[in-house]
């Protein structure tokens, strides 16, 4: 049985560095998400609530105990 070779010149992908024009709305948008992920797990109980009820609290009540927020 013949083995098959593949060619020795293959050639390499170019690398292109990306500007920050490329990276900044991504940058800001994953800043945002990020802002307001911590507000919903750290702030939003008590005083400074946005959503009555304690749905919210519930439902992130894990997650502030493991990134040492306290809520009760």
């Amino acid at each position: 049985m013949a083995h098959s070779t593949v060619p020795a010149t293959a050639a390499t992908p170019a690398i292109t560095p990306l500007s920050l024009k490329e990276i900044a709305p991504w940058a800001v948008f994953t800043a945002l998400l990020a802002l307001i992920l911590l507000y919903f797990v750290g702030a939003e109980q008590g005083a400074v609530s946005l959503v009555a009820g304690e749905t919210v609290h519930e439902w992130v009540h894990d997650g502030r105990h493991l990134l040492g927020f306290p809520c009760h």
